[in-house]
């Protein structure tokens, strides 16, 4: 500081510097605020996903159930229709 700096420039100076600071710190606080946001929508997104998955590989047990049960029903129809035809060429 030299002679000339009077009480006041100091001041204004600390006050500008405080400005600045306060400004520094609000957007900091807005970024972690941005942050947490979107940190919750990404567990909100891996909680959906894993129930999707779940879904997923309920509908696939769900559809070679219904193709094993398609199958065994086709076999019993094949059987009954030889069946009939047998009878029928009696």
């Amino acid at each position: 500081m030299t002679g000339e700096t009077t009480l006041k420039e100091v001041i204004a100076r600390l006050g500008k510097a405080m400005e600045v600071l306060e400004s520094a710190v609000g957007a900091r606080l807005e970024h972690e605020s941005d942050y947490s946001e979107a940190e919750a929508e990404v567990q909100r997104m891996n909680a959906d996903r894993s129930r999707l998955a779940q879904e997923l590989d309920n509908s696939e047990a769900r559809a070679e159930r219904l193709e094993d049960a398609n199958k065994e029903v086709s076999r019993r129809l094949v059987s009954a229709m030889e069946t009939i035809r047998a009878v029928l060429d009696r």
